[in-house]
């Protein structure tokens, strides 16, 4: 639903803002005013949900998503409307870790949490794709108030069978909140996508020194928010940074393949979404057939080839030229893209909270929504202001997609070598999970 709300209100952006008399300079406000608090609060919403209960955290966050999506349908002005979007922010940094560490220790780690988590990436692709082809035909029949109201029954009806279908998941024992911590790391992270959106150097420097406190916080901590340990394991590590790649990079290509459609193309929006959303439909089974073959192969197998085929599809985008038979390769290009996208993000997932144990899952989905929702908030700002830096449309995305394929082939080698087995004494300390030991573990976690 998350998926498809923001899929939607992408295409609705330019009569969202006519709609509350917010000008074309305020628009990007519209998408940042989301992305801030759900890329700076999402790691300690996941730790609360360990803490206090992931179910009531999940819950809560649902119905602070019914209450900001009835005011933004109901904003009449931008101050309305941006708070709207805050909150709504505030409800996917809620419901987000949440909800996936409830699919992680429902589902026990093997083979069982791995098509789940499949399954999870399946929806999130038809998520986004639906909203990119009914998105522009809703807005167009009713209004764009639709883009917030469409969440509210959909909201409701989860809010009624959350308490019949899913229990109650907490960490076991009464542990206190790392109050500094929790504010050190959502101040730092707010400081540093602010600066990534607002290019602003001061932002920056603040947000790496509040970063930087937060570390030096946690190594001293009694009780840490985000425990050391945890943040060096090779799974968290690398697979966090897999993860980052993946939601930065994409997404930068198809806004810059949404201007050359639209500018360079001179396509309406409508056959955008066509273009796009026919290839997602496709792709949403990558999901399904990731999460069988992270069981055969490991997640470091398939996080690795899943970024290369990211990457490579890209690779023909280059070379695009103005006329509109490039289409005839467009749309290939992203069939194979999408599909190899979908399928790392199943393997990132699975990784990234891989060898844990329960009570510390609310944290690593946590750390997993955060990399998810910074790298979605700094990946196209980056890559937007690499295409501005050319004279002509054409050449700029022609560029700023050469830097996409050079950074996500790069992030494969990086990842592959990262998540490699690392021998003490013949043991592989990697692909154990935490409590078990090398010689009594079944099955290693993928790596």
């Amino acid at each position: 639903m998350l998926s498809v709300d923001f899929s939607i209100l992408n295409v609705a952006l330019p009569e969202v803002g006519a709609g509350v008399g917010l000008g074309v300079q305020g628009l990007p406000w519209i998408t940042s005013a989301y992305a801030l608090p759900a890329a700076g609060f999402t790691l300690v919403f996941g730790r609360l949900a360990d803490l206090f209960g992931r179910r009531r955290l999940f819950f809560a966050g649902m119905v602070l998503l019914v209450g900001a999506s009835l005011l933004g349908g109901f904003a009449v002005n931008p101050e309305m409307l941006l708070t709207a979007r805050a909150l709504q922010g505030f409800a996917t940094a809620m419901t987000i870790p949440a909800t996936l560490s409830l699919i992680t220790t429902m589902f026990a780690e093997g083979p069982l949490r791995e098509r789940v988590l499949g399954l999870n990436g399946a929806l999130l692709s038809g998520g986004f794709t639906v909203g990119a082809l009914v998105g522009g035909t809703l807005v167009g029949l009713l209004s764009w108030r639709a883009a917030f109201f469409a969440n509210v029954p959909v909201a409701v009806a989860i809010l009624v069978a959350t308490p019949v279908l899913i229990g109650e998941s907490k960490a076991p024992g009464r542990t206190r909140l790392d109050l500094p911590g929790a504010v050190t790391v959502s101040g730092g992270l707010l400081a540093v996508v602010y600066a990534v959106i607002e290019r602003s150097v001061p932002a920056a420097v603040v947000g790496v020194l509040l970063l930087g406190a937060f570390w030096m916080i946690e190594l001293r901590s009694p009780a840490p928010l985000a425990p050391v340990h945890i943040l060096r394991r090779p799974t968290v590590k690398w697979g966090n940074y897999g993860g980052f790649m993946i939601f930065a990079m994409e997404p930068a290509m198809i806004f810059l393949m949404t201007l050359y459609l639209q500018e360079v193309l001179d396509l309406s929006p409508l056959a955008t979404g066509l273009i796009f959303g026919i290839p997602g439909l496709a792709s949403v089974a990558a999901g399904v057939i990731a999460g069988r073959v992270i069981g055969r192969l490991g997640g470091r197998r398939v996080l690795a080839a899943g970024l290369a085929v990211q990457g490579l599809a890209t690779v023909p985008l280059i070379f695009l030229g103005a006329d509109r038979a490039a289409i005839v390769v467009l749309v290939p290009a992203l069939f194979i893209g999408f599909f190899g996208h979908v399928g790392a993000i199943v393997a990132f997932t699975v990784t990234a909270t891989s060898g844990l144990p329960d009570e510390q899952q609310g944290l690593a989905t946590g750390l997993a929504s955060m990399t998810q929702q910074v790298a979605l908030t700094v990946g196209i700002p980056v890559m937007g202001a690499v295409a501005a830096s050319q004279s002509g449309e054409l050449a700029g995305i022609h560029l700023a997609l050469g830097v996409i394929v050079a950074v996500t082939l790069l992030s494969v080698a990086v990842v592959w070598f990262g998540l490699r087995p690392r021998d003490r004494g013949g043991e592989e300390i990697a692909a154990t999970p935490v409590g078990v030991s090398p010689a009594t573990s079944e099955r290693a976690v993928p790596l």
